[in-house]
């Protein structure tokens, strides 16, 4: 048995992962997917978040697990939630067992989100949907036009649920440029799990990341960028296939 980590994306919430860690705990795991501290916080409270603190917490959930004897420690992110994985990872690699990125950000060193999105082609239905707030310290999304980019392929009545929930997004931590090493990120086995019909990381974008940092274990589901609405099994089944051996 193992224990996981579940960070989720932008402007979204422990929750999402919901379906998935029912599914792992039924079959003995530990599961536990946070919500990132500031998340749909005050201006302040957003203003105060790096992704240094993101990795740091995301490293001390893993250590946490560890602790209790949870067995090998996933460490998952998804979306946005792929640079918190690597910053904890390379951070506390012995706190880790295991890295998977979910249609996420894996990023190589000295590369930042928004460095990334100019070298991606333009995304006018993605783009569409965000709206500054707080004077720039956060975005959020319109809610009533995001399906169609995140879920189009997942339950419409799970999906209308997921875009009640969304919340504001600390911007800061998507201009950071990550920083990873060979010795302390790179020592860690990888999973990445492509999603073939994400419009939100397109999989041109998601195969442009696996060229940046090869070495990855690849799965490939026909998913949307919701693959824990629209392929809850299988993505648990991806999960459950990272434990090392």
């Amino acid at each position: 048995m193992a224990g996981f980590v579940l960070i989720h994306g932008s402007w979204h919430g422990g929750w999402c992962f919901d379906l998935v860690a029912d599914i792992l705990r039924a079959r003995g795991h530990t599961v536990v997917a946070p919500t990132l501290p500031g998340m749909g916080g005050t201006a302040e409270e957003m203003a105060a978040v790096t992704l240094d603190s993101w990795g740091e917490f995301a490293a001390q959930h893993c250590r946490d697990l560890k602790a209790q004897g949870a067995g090998p420690v996933v460490l998952a992110g998804h979306s946005r939630g792929g640079l918190v994985v690597s910053t904890a990872a390379e951070r506390d690699p012995t706190a880790v067992d295991a890295l998977v990125y979910i249609c996420a950000m894996m990023l190589p060193d000295g590369m930042s989100r928004a460095e990334f999105k100019q070298l991606e082609g333009p995304n006018p239905a993605f783009d569409g949907i965000i709206r500054k707030v707080h004077d720039g310290v956060a975005t959020e999304i319109d809610a009533a036009n995001a399906a169609p980019v995140f879920a189009q392929l997942s339950p419409p009545d799970l999906v209308e649920a997921a875009m009640a929930r969304l919340l504001a997004e600390p911007h800061a931590p998507r201009a950071q440029k990550v920083h990873v090493t060979p010795l302390r990120w790179g020592s860690l086995p990888r999973t990445y799990v492509e999603c073939t019909e994400d419009r939100t990381i397109p999989i041109d974008s998601q195969r442009r990341m696996l060229h940046f940092s090869p070495g990855a274990n690849v799965v490939t589901l026909p998913a949307d960028h919701s693959p824990y609405l629209s392929f809850p099994k299988d993505l648990a089944d991806a999960l459950e296939g990272a434990i090392p051996g």
